[in-house]
């Protein structure tokens, strides 16, 4: 096709659209929109960018559904939410955006098997990315007047309401304020939520070429722009995939933690025996240690051990009560959070004796696995040399090669590697799953899959081919893990680069100031001290994280707390389990901070578990994650 032609030909497409899109839109200026405030516009307009920067056409079509709620029912007119259902259009080609419908009947009426359908009298709010050299003359002023953020290079969002006539055309109006903060909030959350889809290898037609996901649902707290709070700065926004999972409305705003109980345990709660099979347990409220066979546990979660009956209604009365509630759901959930692809015995109750197991044990990094080291100190196990001393003498193919992924471009193009879970990097490192190394690479896979699927800045950055500095705060057994963190420069795939810097008062005095330039894209440096001390003295972080870092249990985070509320720099925190983190929240909560991530399993989790001395539920490390100013 000749030059000029082809250039007509695209000039078409992008004006009178194609693929599962509706075609041309009515051009709707915002400025246009009775009440709206020109910082509003700049907000939805950065919220907008935000979400094409996560490039959710990458793996969402039509075909998946999201069910999605903004607060309560009453904080919106007419008492019901705007649009319950959103769509992605324009994986396949077409116009790049997203639909939104009234129920998810609709949804379902105008989704075809490759394009939208025209219905007679169904209404739907869109957004759809235009270049700028294509939008009416009003968009261009608006957008030049305000300096409106761009998606991508040169594309700006256009937001309208559609509605099909009886006899197949579109009719146009614009969008309320109202639908505006909906679509706004909507876009804030999906952005944070979409990545965390899980492929559903077993789900869908064997034949089919579209992706299925495991169904979830997740609440986030999105923070209203300031020109549009009304006497409080967050919403509680929850999105479920598929669309219809119950959703119980709540008098406060909406909360991803499970309805406490608040009666106090009758008679049949309290003498229910737990005949377990892990030995000698605490009681719960006591620490008396307690033969399984010998021990009761909570009738409702099935998860506390106790001594005696005394032990669990004192515990009920000063603790439990308010806790029962997500331990019940976290016992249910045990099965769900279990990582089955391993074929190696995932249990660590006896570290020594798996490790010995595997034939690993105090060998190379594996030594921080148990205490038989713990009288070296973090940083200074003896290093005898190369890779394969440092993953104990493993076999060749169970361990990552410190090699570059060949081959692994995207449209000609070198990204960095994104990961969904184990089973992927496996595969893509050609391990078996008999290989223990998970257990240790749980940290930097932690670290990468914060920078490239949560952190919207820092994977920009990345994709950019510039620097990210990430603030690594509380380092143990990490500062003997280097090997394992070069991983990381691999996964970068030739682009950008991170300075790791970390910060805690295990780094030996001997290695603090030091440089470890572990690969060409990764180096470290380690420092000693609280952070809240040495944190003037750093570069100023993109990103900061804490794996495992026991918020609810340690008085020293109070300082390191306040410093990241004051700088306003997304955060990442993990730890063992979703109790662990319901618990962090309140801390976080406490200190100011508002809670950005809804408390997520990391797929990049230890796969080794452990079960508490007073409690059955089963824990991870890294297991999950939760994140604020992000």
């Amino acid at each position: 096709m000749d030059l000029h032609l082809k250039n007509l030909f695209d000039r078409f497409q992008e004006q009178f659209g194609s693929g599962p899109g509706l075609g041309p839109g009515s051009g709707t200026c915002l400025m246009n929109v009775e009440g709206i405030a020109p910082n509003f516009i700049k907000s939805i307009f950065k919220s907008s960018a935000a979400l094409y920067r996560t490039d959710p056409w990458r793996r969402l079509r039509p075909g998946h559904p999201f069910g999605i709620r903004v607060g309560k029912d009453s904080d919106w007119s007419g008492k019901k939410q705007p649009f319950s259902c959103a769509q992605f259009i324009g994986g396949d080609g077409g116009d790049i955006g997203f639909n939104m419908f009234r129920s998810e009947n609709d949804a379902k009426k105008m989704t075809g098997s490759r394009e939208t359908i025209r219905v007679p009298n169904v209404e739907l709010l869109r957004v759809t990315y235009e270049r700028e050299s294509l939008m009416f003359p009003s968009n261009r002023k608006m957008i030049k007047s305000l300096s409106l953020e761009a998606s991508g290079t040169d594309r700006f969002p256009v937001i309208d309401v559609a509605r099909c006539t009886s006899s197949g055309d579109l009719q146009f109006r614009n969008p309320t304020l109202e639908e505006l903060r909906f679509v706004y909030a909507f876009m804030k959350a999906i952005s944070l939520v979409h990545p965390l889809l899980q492929v559903d290898r077993e789900g869908g037609p064997k034949w089919s070429m579209l992706i299925y996901f495991e169904p979830f649902i997740e609440t986030v707290d999105v923070q209203w722009p300031p020109e549009m709070a009304k006497g409080y700065d967050l919403v509680a926004v929850t999105v479920s995939h598929p669309p219809g999972q119950a959703y119980e409305e709540k008098s406060t705003t909406a909360s991803s933690t499970p309805t406490k109980y608040s009666e106090p345990p009758k008679d049949d709660f309290i003498d229910v025996k737990l005949y377990s099979n892990a030995g000698l347990r605490q009681c719960a409220m006591c620490d008396i240690e307690v033969v399984g066979e010998q021990s009761l546990c909570c009738g409702q979660c099935r998860a506390v051990v106790y001594c005696s009956s005394i032990c669990q209604k004192q515990h009920w009365k000063e603790t439990h009560k308010s806790m029962c509630g997500l331990y019940k759901v976290m016992m249910e959930k045990e099965e769900e959070l279990a990582i089955k692809i391993f074929m190696f015995p995932c249990s660590a109750e006896q570290p020594c004796k798996w490790l010995e197991s595997l034939g690993i044990h105090q060998k190379g990094m594996w030594r921080r696995r148990c205490s038989c080291y713990s009288h070296c100190p973090f940083g200074l196990l003896p290093v005898k040399g190369g890779l394969w001393d440092s993953w104990g003498g493993l076999d060749d193919e169970e361990y990552p090669r410190d090699s570059p992924f060949h081959n692994h471009l995207r449209d000609g193009i070198s990204n960095p590697i994104l990961l969904s879970g184990w089973l992927e990097y496996y595969n893509l490192r050609s391990l078996p799953l008999s290989s223990p190394v998970a257990d240790i690479l749980s940290h930097p896979l932690t670290v990468y899959h914060i920078l490239t699927a949560l952190n919207i800045s820092s994977k920009n950055l990345l994709l950019k081919g510039k620097e990210v500095i990430l603030h690594y705060l509380g380092p143990e057994g990490e500062l003997d893990w280097m090997p394992a963190f070069a991983e990381v420069g691999h996964l970068l795939n030739g682009l950008g680069n991170i300075q790791i810097v970390m910060v805690g008062p295990d780094v030996p005095t001997n290695l603090s100031g030091t440089t470890s330039g572990i690969s060409s894209r990764v180096r470290v440096n380690l420092v000693r001290g609280v952070y809240q001390d040495e944190a003037t003295y750093l570069p100023s972080p993109h990103v900061i994280v804490a794996l495992n870092c026991g918020l609810d249990s340690h008085v020293s985070w109070v300082g390191a707390l306040d410093l990241i509320k004051s700088m306003g720099t997304p955060a990442f925190f993990t730890d063992q389990s979703e109790i662990l983190c319901a618990n962090a929240k309140k801390v976080l909560r406490s200190a100011g901070l508002h809670i950005t991530l809804p408390v997520t399993p990391n797929p990049f989790r230890s796969p080794v578990k452990n079960h508490g001395a007073s409690c059955n539920l089963p824990s991870y490390s890294n297991g999950f994650i939760l994140g604020v100013n992000t």
